[in-house]
């Protein structure tokens, strides 16, 4: 086990066996613990099926509720920061629409994708990989009308003529947005998983933190320049980020 990929695969070929109680995936050292109940000659026979190499480290008995712990606490910490991801998601979308800035339009919708991947996160955590594919697949696709709709709506108004953006409310709802992110990555953090759903949250949240600190400098810019071409190219490259996050998210579905 050396990647994401074929930690899918695993959860995928082992999914619907009902002995099993959790996985916890070790990736960088190419381990797997199985918390289940009774024997476990069909779960080895099922990953080594895979040809991944499969030998048995240990087998013993261990307290299963240390390790259901351990879900909740995930679980909690991704409805957390699925709810701050949502909430900020309509903020930003209803201040970008009212403040005309397609840079806080497009920033919506990021936080949006990261609802989703929050969300199939959460399905990750002991859900079924069937579950997880059809809300990626609808995910995904729908991220990506969103997307191509917010681009063609950049270039329509690069191409015509539109008031300026208020660069005050891009600022403030902006730097909120950051807070906002900063701490569900110090959350994600607190966790110190190293499952691969997990480490996606993580990665996802800190390229958050980026759009957020490029939409403020857009903002800036939109003032200093007495122009609104900042806030159409901030908002144009996050669009584009937009539409490779549902392709990410397309690629779970497969």
């Amino acid at each position: 086990m050396d990647c994401p990929s074929e930690e899918q695969m695993i959860r995928m070929k082992l999914d619907g066996l009902e002995p099993i109680k959790s996985l916890d995936f070790d990736i960088p050292d190419r381990k797997l613990t199985v918390y289940h109940v009774g024997n476990d000659q069909e779960i080895f026979q099922r990953l080594d099926s895979l040809k991944l190499n499969t030998s048995l480290i240990f087998s013993g008995p261990i307290d299963g509720l240390e390790k259901m712990d351990i879900n909740a606490g995930e679980r909690k910490t991704l409805w957390i920061v699925l709810i701050i991801n949502f909430s900020f998601f309509l903020i930003e979308m209803l201040a970008g629409l009212l403040s005309r800035s397609m840079g806080l339009v497009a920033d919506s919708l990021d936080m949006l994708a990261d609802s989703i991947v929050y969300g199939l996160a959460l399905m990750a955590v002991g859900g079924t990989m069937v579950r997880k594919k059809k809300v990626a697949r609808f995910a995904g696709f729908f991220q990506i009308i969103l997307a191509i709709f917010g681009f063609l709506e950049v270039i329509r108004r690069f191409a015509g003529f539109e008031k300026m953006p208020d660069f005050k409310t891009m600022i403030y709802v902006s730097i909120a947005a950051l807070l906002a992110n900063v701490l569900c990555l110090y959350l994600l953090q607190q966790r110190k998983s190293k499952e691969a759903h997990m480490q996606a949250s993580l990665i996802f949240t800190s390229n958050d933190i980026i759009i957020n600190s490029g939409v403020i400098v857009a903002g800036l810019l939109v003032k200093w320049l007495d122009s609104s071409y900042p806030d159409l190219i901030i908002g144009g490259i996050v669009f584009i980020i937009v539409a490779r996050g549902a392709y990410r998210i397309l690629q779970l579905a497969k």
